[in-house]
């Protein structure tokens, strides 16, 4: 580093060279350049030259400013850089911002900055020259990014070097006009920024030289690279991303690696390596339109080339791709193949293209790598989702001034991808590519002309899109093109068998040409044939001179040669049986090839169909003019051209019977090979991982394909379609039935293991399908069993193979044929076994996936997507018949209250709080428009029979209606005085009803908005309405709990239907009008006859309200949604709901033995021999805790049972009620010993005291009482507190009680005296629980303040306020020395801290080790961990749980987990989930006392579960 100074004469000089740490203090200079000739260079002061230039002076200001701070020597860009020397210059531009960086101070000479900075009084005032300040050019030079940023010392003079101020002064200006954070600008690390936003810094600068836009960024992502000036500014900015991106490129890769990807789809794949792309002067035309079309500017994103089979288009697509390869601007290819595997369907189609994408332009590596990161199952999310996240988002994060202009995606063969509705969204979706604007993604597309991609590419607009039809190109160029083809390889094939340089002659090529009639597949498989024939080359070229008729349609010289192929294949020497053996083994072999589902290599292929591999690639060696036979035995066996298949399949196309395949046969030869395999090889814990809860996601990828080689995923995946495409017979005991009865189970987890399970649902439904009703009762029986078994435990299999054995063996109904078939493979440490529903009832399955309640739902027109909208301000999208999820619609920033579909099913409208309606493409899940003119929240929305308007209801008052197409509101119907909570079309369109928070119905005009009826005023708000399918009846839901009918004529009450007991929030007719369906806030789901108004079914299982329901359109299902987040799906249709049990309508498993409502509490008696539970349905009860049987109902309570408490002894029950009452019971006999009544409002809180002969109370009414354990005698009533006191205990001797309030007091009492003898103050918030020390010094208080404070018993002075919570605490423990105190919270805010450096999520139970040096806790941040109780440290965490752990947690002296606990889905024991509780069976309280477990639900039943100790292993 060359310095300046001033020598002796005050002249400017440089120094010598200073290197390494020599270098001393010195100043630097930040500028703009003017002309190269005003500015002082290296040689001008080499030369002593240069001061009469019009730069010397700002180089001499800047000495003297050096001087002025005590610096000698400064350093000026312009002039301390020999540029004439490369390496001196490459050198510079990599120390450039090391050399800022330790400058002392850097001074910026702003020469466009010339307005004076003092007033006419002498006084700075910076309004004089901010305006110009802020516009200076310096701020739009590249260079002077890291000049700003790197120095830590930065000041700023103006034209006549005036001081304006420095970095840290003009700071919020600087920010102002940069958009550099303050962060930045103060000093922080640039590491601390993302690599993208360090870039956007950069976007508004630019630099004389191209190159230097790149290397003037060096220092600010700290890397080093050479400069190259000529290299242009997009290979500079490359060669900085992979210097960028050579420290992520671990990290990138290894989240790239979640991203599926086909091996085979690029262009340049292993196995494509081989594929020809066009000849030198063929197809010179077309390409040259492609290439202009790609290096073009206009609009036209898409470019389609089009053509029948065999004309080329793979071919072209190939050349393309390997021209903007090898510019480096082709992102990413994808070419598609029918049965291709992978290949075959889109199902990798985004994720392949993100990974090339990543790897192909490092630009956006890190983009997508943040898409995996945030979206890390984006997988598993709908095309719509990927291709947002992973390709269009990536792609508009690029700055246009950083990266090349033009991209390249190529997709070939796009008819080929196995589902219609996927390519039209594939379509839809890359049109989108227009939107981008800082960049241009070109998509080249190649297919067939099959109406999908017709129809697809005519839905986008003729100016977005450029089409090529390539059977339309004139025959004479094509054949001119065919002709090259020929005499080239022909060529090759001449010298290879030294046949002449002239072979086989101008006049043969001609005859070819003409033979070939335009299909370059049939030039390429003539040329196969030819070459497979080596030293008899010239006879196989006269065979087919011979063999193909040159008149006919060109696809008849196509089967031509196919069929010539196939002959030359049967040696004419074999005898007649040994040829009938060989074409009957080429039938077998190449039958199943071309109608694979999936390409299978020769060795796993032979393993499918029962031949060996010798077998099958002797057969295939002489047709490798047709096959790809690799040599590579792992190799995929492939057919050159789709049109062999199309040939061999059809009988009128291969005319002869000896090589013609059967289709059916061919099917069937699969289907039963599958099941032969899959018999052999699957079995119960296939993969050995043993432990009941492992998820798949765990087994490792090399055990996955040892277990499960190509055939056998292939034979798990595919047996079914080939069986259904059979077309055979399905019949008791037979092949497909032993099959289901011995192997059901291994290979619905073989199917999870492979992340497949879906496949086998969508298996099963079209099993059940195949047998025709009346026939072969016992399989059809048993499927329909299958099939309701694999439904109500989707979610399980899909992520915990080994709970097949376990929760889907327990919890299915006990007449189930599954179950009873095979309840020998349930574990035998389940010992106790839950009692469940003898049969299956109405509910299907429970979708669980929306974080908030769930307002409302609604079926697709075509019955196959079920629309949800949430709370949690999303609507999503299941697959109706698997209950997959499909898609999120993110957008709204309120509650979605109501979402329907149009009656075309192309839209979805949804309703919000936020007081707009959007409008979203089914498909895509793209949102097309957004209605706003409602000043309140929507509640309901509906389209018009005809999809041409939405009428809204809203909480404004209002009805309004809008145009769907344009989305303009066209008229406001006033008149409601109140929210308008529903609103529904009549069937004909005419008429609209609306039903209103102020007790109105009424109904209006479609084509006019005039009012036309008011109907009877309801008794209660209306909540919902909706017409019947005729449209001659209204049904409405109310408040008041009532579904009531009216005549739409004549508007007069027809009935009321009454059952439930709260709200009823949505009601829906059944499509043949005869039943109705209502939601309640009951949590039930209600049927009714619609004629006779009688209940039909009550469908229970929701724990909370239910918001919404709806019929399917065949009317066979039914849909809720509910206040506990899930969807819920109904067979409408089925017996085995249509029971009233006990005189209560419930579900079928409900018996006398329950509750009928949320258990509260649950507890052990302290013998273990008894469990008693109290209730939301005002009873306790006793259990037998061995075998779960009811010993007794504590019956006398007439509201809810919230508290409850067990003496010291055992013998007594005290429980305490919603009824205002306290209740002694005995414990043995379950009698009622005592009623002590005092309270005037629920009591929250009763305990005994520890010797037995007190009770305390604490109530709503404020007050605490005392009672005496024997008699019942009301002893004291402690009164004080202002506020609902909800706890209260005993001190240990049981002379004191403390109390806890909701006016955030804590009071000590004396319980003999009743003495208030302290009151506690100091929480801002309601106290929820108290408890004592065990030695009773201290007492402890949680608080809703989200603190923990410790209270001095004698003198009642706060010892230690314990902060840091973020959340309620709901649960405080003492350690056993009562040192120590451990507290539970709820932290409602899941996005705050953690505490402890821990849960993310509230903490709802705690406990200390017996040693009291650890603490473990359960949080529904779905962690289990343990802590040191001295440091805080974690000592561990247990994860896997899906949410909130709930109950008591034990630590054995060694530092262990020990025992059973239960978290919301799981039953776990030690670190090991075992047993998975569908959503009917989660808790709502436990109690477990050694291998014991009580498991009160919402819906009134106790589960009891007895487990075996030892390990817990499959």
């Amino acid at each position: 580093m060359r310095l300046l100074e001033r020598n002796s004469a005050g002249q400017l000089t440089l120094t010598k060279d200073f290197i390494g740490d020599n270098i001393p203090e010195y100043a630097i200079l930040s500028h703009t350049w003017g002309a190269d000739t005003d500015e002082l260079t290296f040689q001008d002061l080499m030369d002593g030259t240069g001061q009469g230039k019009p730069g010397y002076k700002k180089i001499s200001l800047c000495g003297d400013q050096a001087r002025r701070d005590g610096l000698r020597y400064f350093w000026v860009d312009s002039c301390c850089i020999d540029k004439s020397s490369s390496a001196v210059l490459s050198e510079a531009i990599i120390s450039m911002f090391r050399w800022y960086r330790n400058a002392v101070k850097c001074y910026v000479y702003l020469a466009d900055v010339s307005r004076p900075a003092f007033d006419a009084n002498g006084e700075f005032n910076q309004l004089f020259w901010e305006s110009t300040f802020r516009k200076s050019k310096w701020f739009t030079r590249g260079w002077t990014l890291q000049e700003l940023l790197a120095p830590a010392f930065v000041d700023f003079y103006s034209k006549y070097w005036e001081y304006l101020g420095d970095k840290q002064s003009l700071q919020q200006c600087i920010h102002e006009v940069t958009e550099i954070p303050v962060k930045a600008l103060q000093g922080g690390p640039l590491s601390n920024f993302s690599i993208n936003e360090r870039f956007l810094w950069a976007k508004n600068r630019d630099t004389t030289r191209v190159e230097d836009m790149a290397y003037s960024l060096l220092g600010i992502f700290d890397v080093q690279m050479s400069s190259r000036y000529g290299e242009g500014r997009e290979n500079a900015f490359r060669r900085l991303w992979r210097k960028i991106n050579t420290p992520l490129k671990s990290r990138e890769s290894g989240l790239l690696r979640h991203l599926p990807y086909a091996v085979e789809a690029p262009f340049n794949s292993f196995n494509r390596q081989h594929e020809p792309t066009c000849l030198v002067d063929t197809r010179v035309d077309l390409l040259q339109e492609i290439y202009n079309w790609s290096d073009g500017q206009d609009d036209r994103c898409i470019f389609w080339l089009n053509g029948l089979a065999g004309t080329g288009k793979s071919t072209v697509a190939r050349t393309v791709a390997r021209r903007y390869f090898d510019q480096k601007r082709l992102v990413a290819s994808f070419f598609f193949s029918k049965g291709g595997g992978d290949v075959g369907h889109a199902g990798r189609f985004f994720t392949s293209l993100a990974v090339q994408l990543a790897h192909n332009v490092p630009q956006i590596q890190q983009h997508i790598s943040d898409a995996v990161i945030e979206q890390e199952d984006i997988a598993n999310q709908s095309l719509r989702d990927q291709w947002c996240q992973l390709i269009l988002r990536p792609f508009s994060k690029l700055s246009r001034h950083l990266s090349p202009s033009s991209y390249l995606l190529i997709v070939d063969a796009l008819d080929e991808c196995d589902n219609e509705d996927h390519i039209r969204t594939i379509l839809q979706l890359l049109a989108e590519a227009r939107l981008l604007t800082t960049v241009r993604l070109r998509i080249f597309l190649t297919s067939r002309p099959e109406i999908p991609i017709r129809h697809g590419v005519h839905r986008i607009p003729q100016s977005e899109h450029q089409d090529f039809v390539l059977h339309n190109i004139p025959l004479a160029i094509v054949n001119h093109d065919i002709s090259l083809f020929l005499r080239h390889n022909l060529g090759i094939i001449g010298q290879e068998w030294a046949l002449g340089s002239c072979w086989p002659g101008e006049q043969v090529l001609s005859q070819l040409v003409d033979k070939s009639s335009g299909l370059f597949i049939w030039a390429a498989t003539a040329c196969r044939f030819i070459n497979a024939g080596e030293e008899f080359a010239e006879d196989r070229l006269q065979e087919i001179l011979d063999g193909v008729n040159s008149s006919g349609a060109p696809e008849q010289h196509l089967d031509q040669i196919y069929l010539t192929v196939l002959q030359t294949s049967i040696p004419t020497t074999f005898r007649e049986p040994e040829k009938m053996r060989l074409y009957s083994r080429q039938r077998q072999i190449l039958g199943s090839i071309v109608i694979l589902t999936s390409p299978l290599s020769a060795i796993s292929l032979g393993r499918l169909i029962g031949l060996s591999e010798i077998q099958v690639k002797q057969t295939l060696g002489k047709l490798q003019a047709i096959l790809d036979v690799p040599k590579d035995v792992a190799g995929f066996l492939r057919l050159h051209h789709p049109s062999f298949r199309d040939f061999l399949l059809n009988k009128d196309r291969c005319r002869d019977s000896n090589f013609w395949v059967d289709y059916k046969q061919a099917h069937q030869i699969l289907a039963s090979g599958c099941l032969l395999l899959m018999s052999e090889t699957l079995k119960k814990d296939i993969c050995e991982m043993h432990t009941p809860g492992s998820l798949t996601t765990q087994v490792k990828s090399n055990c996955v394909k040892e277990c499960f080689p190509s055939e056998v995923q292939y034979a798990c995946l595919y047996w079914v379609q080939h069986l259904q495409r059979s077309g055979a017979r399905l019949h008791d005991n037979g092949e497909i039935h032993r099959f289901l009865q011995d192997h059901l189970l291994h290979w619905l987890e073989a199917l999870s293991w492979i992340g497949k399970s879906s496949e086998g649902i969508l298996a099963i439904l079209s099993l059940e399908t195949l047998i025709p009703a009346g026939t072969s009762s016992n399989l059809h029986t048993y499927i329909h069993d299958a099939k309701r078994f694999v439904l109500y435990n989707r979610s399980v299999i899909e992520q915990f193979p080994l709970q097949l054995y376990c929760s889907a063996l327990v919890f299915t109904p006990e007449k189930s044929i599954v179950r009873r078939q095979f309840e020998k493979d349930i574990p035998h440490w389940i010992q106790t076994k839950p009692r469940v529903q003898a049969n299956w009832n109405a509910a299907l399955q429970t979708l669980e996936g929306h974080s908030g309640g769930v307002t409302s739902v609604a079926f697709s027109p075509d019955g196959k997507l079920i629309v949800s909208g949430s709370n949690d301000n999303t609507v999503r999208l299941w697959d109706a018949t698997t209950g997959t999820a499909r898609q999120t619609l993110e957008g709204h920033s309120g509650a979605v209250y109501s979402v329907a579909f149009s009656p075309d099913g192309e839209l979805v409208v949804s309703g919000s709080y936020d007081k707009t309606m959007r409008l979203w493409d089914a498909t895509t899940g793209t949102a097309r428009q957004t209605l706003e003119g409602h000043s309140g929240a929507v509640n309901s929305i509906a389209f018009s029979p005809d999809g041409e308007l939405v009428v809204s209801g809203s909480y404004d008052n209002t009805v309004r209606f809008w145009y769907a197409t344009t989305s303009t509101a066209r008229q406001t119907l006033e008149g409601h005085s109140g929210a308008v909570n529903s609103v529904a079309f009549s069937p004909d369109g005419e008429l609209v009803v609306s039903g209103s928070h102020n007790d109105i119905v009424r109904l209006w005009d479609a084509a006019t908005g005039a009012a036309r009826q008011t109907l009877e005023r309801d008794f209660s708000g209306v909540n919902f309405v909706a017409f019947s399918p005729d449209g001659k009846l209204i049904v409405s839901g109310s408040d008041d709990g009532t579904v009531r009918l009216w005549d739409a004529t004549t508007g007069a009450a027809r009935q009321t239907l009454e059952g439930h007991s709260r709200a009823v929030n949505s009601v829906a007719f059944s499509p043949d009008g005869k039943l109705i369906v209502s939601g309640s806030d009951d949590n039930t789901v209600g049927l009714w006859d619609a004629a006779t108004g009688a209940a039909w079914q009550t469908l229970e299982g929701h724990s909370r309200a239910v918001n919404s329901v709806a019929f399917s359109p065949d009317g066979k299902l039914i849909v809720s949604g509910s206040d506990d987040n899930t969807v819920r799906l109904w067979d409408a249709t089925t017996s085995a709901a249509r029971q009233t049990l006990e005189g209560r309508p419930g579900s079928a498993w409900q018996t006398l033995d329950d509750h009928f409502s949320r258990v509260g509490s649950v507890d052990f008696s302290p013998d273990g021999e008894l469990v008693v539970s109290g209730s939301y349905d005002s009873t306790v009860r006793l259990w037998d805790a061995m075998t779960g049987t009811a010993r007794q109902t504590l019956e006398g309570h007439s509201g809810a049972v919230s508290s409850m408490a067990l003496s010291p002894d055992g013998k007594l029950i005290v429980s305490g009620s919603d009824d205002d009452t306290v209740r002694l019971w005995d414990a043995t006999t379950g009698a009622a010993r005592q009623t002590l009544e005092g309270h005037s409002r629920a009591v929250n809180s009763v305990a005994f005291s520890p010797d037995g002969k007190l009770v305390v109370s604490g109530s709503y009414d404020s007050t605490v009482r005392l009672w005496d354990a024997t008699t019942g005698a009301a002893w004291q009533t402690l009164e004080g507190h202002s506020g609902a006191v909800f706890s209260v205990a005993f001190s240990p001797d049981s002379k004191l009680v403390v109390s806890g309030s909701y006016d955030r007091t804590v009071r000590l009492w004396n319980a003999v005296t009743s003495a208030a003898q302290q009151t506690l103050k100091g929480h801002s918030g309601s106290v929820f629980f108290v408890a004592f020390s065990p030695d009773g010094k201290l007492i402890m208080s949680g608080s809703y303040d989200n603190t923990v404070r410790l209270w001095d018993t004698t003198t009642g002075t706060a010892r230690q306020t314990l902060e840091g919570h973020s959340g309620a605490v709901y649960s405080v423990a003492f350690s056993p020395d009562g040192e120590l105190v451990v507290a539970a919270l709820g932290c409602h805010d899941r996005h705050g801290s953690a505490d402890a450096e821990g849960h993310s999520g509230a903490v709802y139970s705690v406990a200390f080790s017996p040693d009291g040096e650890l603490v473990v806790s359960g949080s529904d941040d779905n962690t289990v961990r343990l802590w040191n109780a001295t440091t805080g440290m974690a000592r561990q965490t247990l994860r896997g749980h899906w949410s909130l752990v709930h109950s008591d947690l034990i630590i054995s002296p060694g530092g262990k987990l020990h025992g059973l606990f239960v978290a919301n889905e799981w039953i776990a024991e030690e670190d090991t989930h075992i047993l998975w509780l569908p959503p009917d069976y989660r808790p709502t309280f436990v109690a477990i006392r050694y291998g014991y477990v009580a498991i009160g639900h919402s819906s009134g039943s106790i589960s009891f579960f007895e487990f075996a100790q030892g390990k817990k292993a499959i």
